[in-house]
């Protein structure tokens, strides 16, 4: 986290999370998601604005960490901003390496190490890392293809529902504390 961060949340500790205005894909691309989008319709149906600023993708990088329930979140100064998730709360790129295994590193930049791979109903593909739980970026399908043909990476299939349980992990902060 950001020492800017750290200190802003020394000197205002109390204030207020907000939800739903902030998405993550299943493609690793942030949206923004004001009031009218928000209004209509859940993430990811409608998705909102694009956040293309390479400096505040940083940003969001730096400061996006989960909560002990699960929840994702980025630390804007003083202020929480959960995070509703399309998929996972990471999303992997993948890179093979002909000399030894995939290299794998997060939409964030951070480098993780394998530990499993789970394939759901709908043939997407995620892997259990060192760092945490992701899905894989569809771009980067034949070098996973790749290492689970070679037995690297051997699958266990589950449905999508069960993911964020078994994972740690919660799609949608918001939807969370509607009452209901």
């Amino acid at each position: 986290m950001d020492d800017i961060v750290k200190a802003a949340l020394k000197k205002w500790p109390n204030v207020p999370a907000c939800h739903g205005w902030l998405a993550l894909d299943a493609r690793g691309d942030w949206y923004m998601r004001d009031d009218r989008i928000q209004a209509a319709g859940p993430f990811p149906e409608v998705k909102g604005s694009r956040i293309t600023h390479d400096k505040l993708k940083d940003f969001i990088h730096r400061n996006y960490a989960a909560d002990e329930q699960g929840a994702w979140f980025f630390q804007n100064g003083p202020q929480r901003v959960y995070v509703e998730l399309e998929a996972a709360p990471y999303v992997w790129r993948l890179q093979a390496d002909p000399s030894g295994p995939v290299v794998i590193w997060a939409h964030t930049g951070t480098p993780a190490h394998f530990e499993s791979a789970v394939l759901d109903e709908h043939g997407r593909l995620f892997l259990h890392t060192d760092l945490g739980f992701g899905v894989v970026h569809s771009l980067d399908m034949e070098a996973a293809a790749q290492a689970v043909e070679t037995g690297l990476w051997p699958l266990q299939e589950l449905r999508f529902a069960e993911l964020p349980g078994r994972f740690g992990y919660r799609l949608s902060p918001q939807r969370d504390l509607a009452p209901g």
